[in-house]
C-alpha cells in the first residue's frame, strides 16, 4: 500500500486503486459491476478514509459493506425512461440527447476527470465521455441539429490530450494508460465538412488548432518508432514489419488489472501461471484499447479469454484509421500552407497503405484481416475490420469486390452484419452487431458503388433498431442481428441502455435512407 497524499490529484486516484481497501472491496464481491466502485465519489478526502479504515477493519463489529456505503457515493444509472411523448424510434432518439447530455464538470475527488465542455454520454454505466463512441454519436447530432455538441466533444478530447499526452479510452483516471481507435481526424473532418467549405477557405487559426491536436494523436501512435531495429521488432504502438515498414498495434503501458474490472481480471488471470499474468492483463487492457473487448481476433481459442495475444496482432482497422490520420495530416499542412510537410506526410500515408495491403491482405482467402507478428501470418478469424480499407479509401476494385460478396454471403443476416464469422461467448463475436461497425461497412461499399448492399445493410440495421424499440422501448449497445428480438448477450457485463452510438449511426442511416443522393 502506497501513502496517499495529503492533496487530491488524479495521481490519488490511482494510489488509491492500488490500496488494500479499493482490492478488498473489489474482491469481496459487494458490487456485481466492478466498475460501480471504481466510479464512486469519496465523501471525505480519501487519506481520512483510509486511516479510518485501518483503525475500522481490526474490530469485530466491522461491516465492509457499510464502511463503503457511509463513506462514498455511488453512482447512479441515467435514467432513460420513455416520456411516452415518443412514438416511434426516432422521436425516442431525439429525446435522449438532453438525457445523455453531461454539462462541464466541477472539480472532482473521484475517478471522473473533469471537462471544461459539454459533452455526450453513451449510456448505462458508462457515465463519462468516451473516445471511439463519440465520433458516431457525433454523426447523429449532426443529423439533428446539435453540430456545436460535437464541437465541444472536440474541444473536451484535445484538453484531456493536453493534460495526459494522450487521448485516452474516457475521461476517467483508470482509463490514462490507454487510448482508443483514433477517430480525432474524421471528428474534425465531419466539423469542417459540416460548414460546406474546402479546407482552404477556413480560418487558418482553426486549422492550425486541429493540425496540432492530429499531430499530437499521431505522435502518441508512433512513439518508439526510433527504438526500432534488428534487436526490436516492436515497441509500444509500433511495430516492424518482415520489409522495414512500419504499422501499429493496441498497447497499454501498465500490465496490471483494471481497475474498472479488478475482479473479473483476476478471476480471468488466476489459472494462468503468475509469472504470464502480467503479460495477460496487458493483452486484456490493449484489447479495450481497440474497443472490441473482447473478440475471437484477439484470441488464440475463441472460447479461451486466457489464450488473448492482442499486442501480438497488427489490426487492419487500427491501421486503416491511422492512413487515414495520415492523409488527413497532409490535407490540412497543404491547407495551411506547408507544402513540404504535406509531402512528408502523404508518403506516410502511401507507405502505409502499400503495407496494409502487402501483409494484411490475404490472398489465399481474398479479405483484409489482422497479422500475427509471432508467426508472420494473417490471423484465421474473420472480422468486420475489413470493410475498414474501403472505408479509407485504399482497397484497389478487385479487392472491394471480393468484400463485398464476403459481406452480403457471409456477414449479412436477418438483422444486419455479424461482427465475426465466430461464435463464442465474447460480445464482439456473432451473434452480436454493432452501430460502428454498421456505419464503417455501409460508408465503405458506397465509397465503391455497391450502394444497393449498403442500402440493405442500412435497411436492416434500421429495422432492428425499430422493432427491438417497438417490444422493449428502449435502444441499445449492441444487437443480436441474427435474432432481432432476442437481447444481446456476452461478454462481461449485461447490454446497456441508452445509447450514444446507436443513435448516431440510425440517425445517420435514417437521413440517408429517405435523401438517397446524400
Amino acid at each position: 500500500m502506497s501513502d496517499l497524499s495529503q492533496s487530491y490529484k488524479v495521481e490519488d486516484s490511482l494510489r488509491f486503486f492500488e490500496s488494500d481497501l479499493f482490492r478488498e472491496v473489489q474482491m469481496s464481491g459487494i458490487f456485481e459491476d466492478s466498475k460501480t466502485f471504481a466510479d464512486a465519489t469519496p465523501m471525505q478526502p480519501l487519506t481520512e478514509i483510509y486511516s479510518k479504515y485501518k483503525n475500522q477493519r481490526v474490530l469485530a463489529s466491522f461491516e465492509l459493506s457499510a464502511f463503503v456505503h457511509q463513506y462514498f457515493r455511488l453512482p447512479q444509472p441515467i435514467s432513460l425512461s420513455n416520456d411516452e411523448t415518443a412514438f416511434t424510434v426516432l422521436e425516442y432518439i431525439e429525446s435522449l440527447w438532453p438525457k445523455l447530455e453531461k454539462q462541464p464538470d466541477p472539480p472532482s475527488h473521484c475517478s471522473l476527470l473533469p471537462l471544461n465542455h459539454p459533452y455526450i454520454v453513451p449510456g448505462g454505466r458508462f457515465r463519462e465521455i468516451y473516445y471511439w463512441d463519440s465520433y458516431f454519436t457525433a454523426l447523429g447530432l449532426s443529423d439533428s441539429g446539435r453540430l456545436s455538441l460535437a464541437r465541444s466533444m472536440v474541444d473536451n478530447f484535445i484538453q484531456l490530450q493536453a493534460n495526459l499526452g494522450c487521448i485516452p479510452n474516457g475521461n476517467r483516471s483508470y482509463y490514462h494508460t490507454r487510448s482508443q481507435p483514433p477517430v480525432l481526424s474524421l471528428m474534425i473532418e465531419l466539423i469542417l465538412d459540416a460548414e460546406g467549405r474546402a479546407l482552404n477557405q477556413h480560418n487558418k487559426e482553426e486549422l492550425t488548432y486541429y493540425l496540432d491536436a492530429l499531430l499530437k494523436e499521431y505522435q502518441f501512435w508512433m512513439d518508439g518508432r526510433d527504438k526500432l531495429g534488428h534487436d526490436s521488432k516492436a515497441y509500444r504502438r509500433v511495430v516492424l514489419l518482415p520489409n522495414g515498414a512500419l504499422l501499429n498495434r493496441y498497447w497499454d503501458d501498465s500490465p496490471t488489472p483494471r481497475p474498472e474490472s479488478y475482479r473479473e481480471d483476476i478471476e480471468a488471470a488466476a489459472s494462468l501461471p503468475e509469472a504470464e499474468r502480467a503479460e495477460f492483463y496487458r493483452h486484456i487492457r490493449a484489447a479495450c484499447e481497440s474497443g472490441w473487448d473482447f473478440s475471437s481476433r484477439w484470441l488464440g481459442n475463441p472460447n479461451e479469454l486466457c489464450s488473448i495475444r492482442t499486442t501480438d496482432t497488427v489490426p487492419v482497422d487500427l491501421n486503416c484509421l491511422l492512413y487515414k490520420l495520415e492523409s488527413i495530416l497532409a490535407e490540412l499542412f497543404a491547407a495551411t500552407g506547408e507544402e513540404q510537410k504535406a509531402q512528408e506526410y502523404e508518403l506516410l500515408a502511401r507507405t502505409r497503405s502499400e503495407a496494409i495491403n502487402l501483409f494484411l491482405w490475404d490472398q489465399e482467402s481474398n479479405i483484409f484481416c489482422d497479422y500475427l507478428l509471432s508467426e508472420n501470418r494473417p490471423t484465421p478469424v474473420r472480422s468486420l475490420a475489413c470493410v475498414l480499407p474501403l472505408f479509407v479509401g485504399i482497397a484497389n476494385q478487385a479487392q472491394a469486390n471480393m468484400i463485398s460478396e464476403k459481406i452480403k454471403g457471409d456477414f449479412l443476416v436477418e438483422g444486419g452484419l455479424i461482427t465475426t464469422l465466430s461464435a463464442s461467448h465474447q460480445q464482439w463475436d456473432s451473434p452480436n452487431g454493432w452501430a460502428p461497425l454498421h456505419w464503417f461497412a455501409v460508408m465503405g461499399l458506397r465509397n465503391y458503388q455497391f450502394t444497393d448492399l449498403a442500402r440493405t445493410i442500412m435497411q436492416r440495421w434500421n429495422g432492428t433498431v425499430e422493432v427491438y424499440y417497438l417490444e422493449h422501448d428502449n435502444v441499445m449497445e449492441k444487437y443480436n442481428v441474427r435474432d432481432v428480438h432476442s437481447m444481446a448477450v456476452g461478454g462481461e457485463y449485461e447490454v446497456q441502455h441508452g445509447f450514444g452510438w446507436t443513435n448516431g449511426v440510425t440517425l445517420a442511416f435514417s437521413k440517408m435512407l429517405r435523401d438517397p443522393s446524400i
